[in-house]
C-alpha cells in the first residue's frame, strides 16, 4: 500500500486546491466515484465516516486505489481517538474531523499522520496550530464564509487553511475563497450532484471535477 508523507499530502491539497468529499453506503459507487474524480484530476480524496458501513466500505477502497500511485485517499467525519486509531490501522493516510478534540492530535502525532481538524473560531484555529494541525479545515464554509478567512489570516500569518460546507464549484465562490487565502477548498454534493450519482453518469461527473479545477487553476492565476 502506498504511503505518502505528511508533506507529500499537504503539498497535493495546494497543488489541486480542492478535496472532494463523498460517502456512499455501495462500494461499487464508492469506486466509480473516486475513478472519474482521478480521471477528472483529483490526487487527493476524502471520504467520509458517515454510515454504519463505512468502515468496511472504507477498507475495500484503499485496496481499490492502489492501482493509483499517486491517489492519496483520507477519511473524514472522526470524531474520537479510538475511531482515529482504527481507520490510521486500516490505511488511511490522512484525517479529517468536523470538529477540534485534543485526543485525535494525540493519535496523529503518535503515528505521524496529518491531522486536519475542524475549526470554526480564531481560538480553536490558533488551539490546532498549538497542537500541531499543519492544516485546519473551517466548517461550516457555508455560515462562516470567506471574510471570515481574510479577517483572520493577517492576525495569524502562514496559516493552511481547507474551508468545507457550501462551497460551490463556481468561479464567484472560489474566487472569494482563494482571494482570502486559502490552500485547498473541500467539495461534497455541490461537486456530487444527486441525480449524477443516482443515474450513474461517471461521465458527468468526471467532467464537473475537471471543470472545478479547472476553475481553480484559471483563479489562481490571476
Amino acid at each position: 500500500m502506498a504511503n505518502f508523507s505528511n508533506d507529500a499530502i499537504q503539498q497535493a491539497m495546494k497543488t489541486s486546491g480542492m478535496i472532494p468529499v463523498f460517502y456512499h453506503a455501495d462500494i461499487e459507487v464508492a469506486k466509480a466515484v473516486v475513478d472519474a474524480s482521478y480521471r477528472g484530476g483529483v490526487r487527493v480524496f476524502e471520504f467520509t465516516n458517515r454510515g454504519e458501513n463505512a468502515f468496511s466500505v472504507f477498507t475495500e477502497l484503499l485496496k481499490h486505489v492502489q492501482k493509483y500511485s499517486d491517489l492519496m485517499l483520507g477519511i473524514g467525519t472522526i470524531m474520537d481517538a479510538t475511531t482515529t486509531q482504527k481507520f490510521i490501522s486500516a490505511g488511511a493516510h490522512f484525517i479529517v474531523s468536523p470538529i477540534l478534540k485534543q485526543e485525535m492530535a494525540a493519535v496523529c502525532k503518535k503515528e505521524n499522520k496529518l491531522w486536519i481538524p475542524g475549526c470554526a473560531t480564531l481560538t480553536e484555529i490558533v488551539t490546532a496550530k498549538d497542537l500541531g494541525a499543519k492544516v485546519i479545515k473551517i466548517f461550516p464554509g457555508s455560515v462562516l464564509g470567506p471574510g471570515f478567512v481574510s479577517s483572520i489570516m493577517p492576525v495569524v500569518p502562514g496559516l493552511q487553511l481547507m474551508p468545507t460546507g457550501g462551497v460551490e464549484p463556481t468561479e464567484a465562490n472560489l474566487s472569494a475563497w482563494f482571494k482570502a487565502g486559502v490552500i485547498c477548498v473541500g467539495m461534497g454534493s455541490q461537486l456530487f450532484a444527486k441525480e449524477v450519482i443516482e443515474t450513474k453518469n461517471w461521465a458527468k461527473l468526471e467532467q464537473s471535477v475537471a471543470d472545478a479545477l479547472a476553475v481553480i487553476t484559471k483563479i489562481r492565476k490571476k
